[in-house]
C-alpha cells in the first residue's frame, strides 16, 4: 500500500528530524498535518480544510460556532462561507508567463528581502455528515526572532465585516467573540530544521520545485495542483521577498493548466490577477498575483459540484487564504 504509507509518512506530525521531541506541545506545521491525517476523507481527500488552531480549540469553535450558525438569521453573517471572488466584467487577462517577467523585473535590486514568519489570513470551511458546514474566519502572525524562538498570534476576524463580532464562545455557544478576539498567543523556544519548509528556500526556479517538492514529501514531480497547495505551505512559513516571488511566479508559469481569467479585487481589497485550474474532479483553484510585483496575494478553492452529503453546494468556497507583509 505505497500511496496510504507515503499518506502516513508526510502526515507524520512530529517526524524524526524534527525541532520538537518528547510530550511538548505540537507547533503549528505539526498540528496541519495531523489534521490532514485525521480529517483527510470525503470527497476532497486531497486537500482538506487548513485549521489555524490546536485540535482542542478547533472542537470547541467549531461546535459553538455551528450553534451560532442555527440560532438565527441575525447570526449567520459571521460565520457563513465568503462567496467566490468574482472576475471583473471586460478586464483583460495576462499570461502567467507575463506575471513571471515582471516577478522578475521587480527582483532586479533584491529587495524587499526574504522574511521567515508569516501574517496570513484564512477562512476554511469544516463539513461532516451530519453536521452543516460552517467557515471560521481567522488571522495568523508569526514572527521569528533573532535567537530562532518565535511568536504565533491567532485571532477571529473576518475583513467581510469589520467591527462585527465572528464567532461564539462559551459552553452553551451563546456568546459572541468581538473582532480581534485572541484564539491563541503562543511563543516557541529555539528552533532549528534543515528540512523544507523551515530551511530557507531558494530563489531559483529549479531548486524551488525540488525545495517544494520535499516540503510536500513527494518521490514524484508535483502536478499543478500538489505545486500550489505546496506554494500556500510555503507561504504559510515565510513572507517571499522580490527573488522568492519571481522563482515561483516563473515555476507557476511553467507548470501548466492555469489559464488566466482576468482582474479580481481581493478579500482584503487589494486589486488583483486571477488564474484558474480546473482539476475535473469537482474542485477549482484560483490563484491571485500581485499585477505589479507578481507575488501571490491570496489562494482560493472553490467546490465546482455538490456533495449533499456534506451539505456541499457547487460554488461554495471550501478554502481561502490571502497573504501578506
Amino acid at each position: 500500500m505505497p500511496d496510504e504509507l507515503d499518506l502516513l509518512r508526510g502526515a507524520n506530525p512530529a517526524p524524526p528530524d524534527g525541532p520538537r521531541f518528547g510530550d511538548g506541545p505540537l507547533d503549528h506545521d505539526a498540528e496541519r498535518r495531523l489534521n490532514q491525517l485525521l480529517h483527510g476523507s470525503g470527497p476532497f481527500g486531497r486537500r482538506r480544510t487548513r485549521w489555524m488552531w490546536s485540535l482542542a480549540t478547533v472542537a470547541v469553535v467549531a461546535a459553538t460556532a455551528l450553534a451560532l450558525l442555527l440560532a438565527g438569521p441575525n447570526t449567520v453573517p459571521a460565520v457563513a462561507a465568503p462567496r467566490p471572488l468574482l472576475v471583473q466584467t471586460g478586464s483583460t487577462p495576462v499570461p502567467l508567463t507575463r506575471m513571471a517577467e515582471l516577478a522578475e523585473a521587480a527582483a532586479a535590486d533584491g529587495s524587499p528581502e526574504l522574511r521567515k514568519g508569516t501574517h496570513v489570513q484564512t477562512w476554511s470551511m469544516g463539513m461532516s455528515e451530519d453536521k452543516p458546514p460552517i467557515t471560521l474566519p481567522v488571522e495568523r502572525v508569526v514572527r521569528w526572532q533573532a535567537d530562532a524562538s518565535h511568536t504565533e498570534l491567532v485571532v477571529a476576524t473576518d475583513p467581510r465585516h469589520p467591527g462585527r463580532p465572528v464567532l461564539s464562545e462559551g459552553d452553551d455557544g451563546t456568546g459572541l467573540v468581538e473582532d480581534g478576539h485572541v484564539i491563541s498567543e503562543q511563543t516557541f523556544g529555539p528552533s532549528w530544521s534543515d528540512a523544507p519548509p523551515e530551511s530557507t528556500p531558494p530563489h531559483d526556479p529549479r531548486l524551488l520545485k525540488a525545495y517544494l517538492q520535499e516540503a510536500q514529501h513527494r518521490n514524484t514531480a508535483l502536478t499543478t495542483p500538489e505545486l500550489l497547495d505546496a506554494v500556500g505551505v510555503l507561504l504559510d512559513h515565510w513572507t517571499l521577498g522580490a527573488r522568492e516571488n519571481a522563482a515561483v511566479a516563473r515555476l507557476l508559469a511553467d507548470a501548466g493548466g492555469l489559464r488566466p481569467v482576468g482582474r479580481v479585487t481581493d478579500r482584503l481589497g487589494r486589486p488583483g490577477r486571477a488564474y484558474v485550474y480546473d482539476d475535473g474532479h469537482g474542485s477549482r483553484q484560483m490563484l491571485i498575483m500581485d499585477p505589479a510585483a507578481g507575488a501571490v496575494l491570496g489562494l482560493e478553492e472553490t467546490a465546482t459540484t455538490a456533495e449533499p452529503e456534506w451539505g456541499l453546494k457547487a460554488g461554495d468556497v471550501m478554502d481561502y487564504s490571502a497573504w501578506m507583509r
